[in-house]
């Protein structure tokens, strides 16, 4: 599991090279929540997924990403919101040894 590094603004755009992947990551908040956008290698992965504590982002093998996204409250159980990326929240890259073979 890596810690993606982001920052408590409500939209923002990271670049990092996971699980061999050139990823572009673009999380936003909206006023019911906050989104994800998943690229890897030039292509739309998953567009508009909500954060939610815990929840894989990616989710399915068949989109040819290798790994997931899960968000993580430091602190408790609930959702994240920009105001505590970093803090509170912490996004978290999972490996395919992380998934259990799932990956």
């Amino acid at each position: 599991m890596i810690i993606v590094p982001l920052q408590a603004v409500p939209n923002q755009t990271v670049n990092v090279q996971l699980g061999g992947q050139y990823v572009i990551l673009n999380v936003y908040e909206k006023f019911y929540g906050l989104f994800m956008d998943v690229y890897a290698n030039g292509n739309l992965i998953v567009a508009g997924v909500i954060c939610e504590n815990l929840n894989r982002i990616v989710r399915d093998l068949y989109l040819g990403f290798l790994g997931d996204f899960i968000w993580i409250d430091n602190q408790g159980s609930t959702d994240p919101v920009y105001t505590g990326i970093g803090a509170r929240y912490s996004l978290a890259y999972l490996e395919t040894i992380d998934l259990n073979g799932e990956g």
